[in-house]
């Protein structure tokens, strides 16, 4: 089995569905509200541990009812918390609206996340045991930069996801082996909207980048080989919101398992396909056996 290390964020999503998102200054009437344990971190960790991986989480929570729901949420997902820290602080909250196509607005209000700025103890000792690390940036930079950095002095495969969207550090770029842009992120990164260019201009920074494209798939680069697209099934969305980080969860457990390029692609694209198609983000995620029959039909 692949062994995965998470280092982010854990929030607990406050998710509205409405009909039509509204605009500034306008009201209206949502049709549901849920509350479910989310954050890129604990998204991506559920979904790689779903896909078949062995997974840890680093990152933290707080003293409240969030912190306790989010941490049992990762445990009945089979992730291992021992370096999911407990703080004096809320737990972080992602604030979602989902409009009748599936699409999303989200604040994100990171709480406890914000306290998660450095490796604690034993946090380096867990990463150079792994196959690959999952960072995203929703914590901290210095806590991202300081476990890039570990991964890449352990021999780590590390895996970036640039989100939310900003400038990014030359030293981490230069620790981060593959990078996970969506469409939006990669031209806010490179200034490019069209993803081939985002992806070539990319390629000065790190050796490997995947472009996430939604419903199109996915564009895979990488320095000395032609770019490669993978299209992804053709599904009627509910709710896009963890789609992507579901898509990096199985990509890893896939490329930790030696699959080809295009097949691992593929097979993040089923998953992320299958997780649309449901409400919620970490609830959404689905089991190896879906990703199978999904993949192979």
């Amino acid at each position: 089995m692949t062994d995965i290390v998470v280092l982010g964020s854990t929030n607990m999503d406050l998710v509205a569905y409405v009909e039509k998102a509204p605009q500034r200054g306008e009201t209206v009437t949502g049709r549901q509200f849920r509350t479910i344990p989310g954050g890129k971190g604990a998204n991506q960790a559920i979904a790689a541990a779903h896909a078949g991986g062995t997974v840890s989480m680093i990152g933290a929570v707080g003293n409240d009812s969030f912190g306790a729901r989010l941490r049992s949420s990762l445990e009945h997902s089979g992730v291992n918390t021992d370096h999911l820290r407990t703080v004096e602080a809320p737990s972080g909250t992602a604030h979602i609206v989902v409009d009748a196509e599936g699409g999303n607005a989200i604040v994100v209000v990171p709480g406890a996340n914000g306290t998660v700025d450095h490796l604690a103890p034993g946090d380096e000792g867990l990463i150079a045991s792994a196959d690959a690390l999952l960072l995203q940036l929703e914590i901290p930079l210095p806590a991202v930069v300081a476990g890039a950095r570990a991964a890449r002095a352990h021999g780590v495969r590390t895996i970036l996801t640039p989100a939310p969207a900003q400038p990014l550090p030359p030293e981490l770029l230069a620790a981060t082996d593959l990078l996970v842009p969506n469409e939006h992120e990669a031209a806010t990164l490179t200034g490019r909207t069209d993803p081939h260019e985002a992806a070539a201009a990319l390629l000065d920074s790190v050796p490997e980048v995947v472009i996430t494209l939604g419903a199109a798939g996915s564009l895979h680069a990488a320095r000395g080989t032609a770019p490669l697209t993978v299209p992804a099934p053709q599904v009627t969305a509910v709710d896009s919101t963890g789609a992507g980080d579901t898509f990096v969860g199985a990509l890893a457990v896939a490329l930790g398992e030696e699959r080809p390029v295009r097949e691992a692609l593929a097979w993040a694209a089923a998953a992320a396909a299958l997780s649309v198609q449901r409400p919620g983000a970490s609830a959404s995620m689905p089991y190896r056996s879906e990703i199978e029959k999904q993949y192979t039909s």
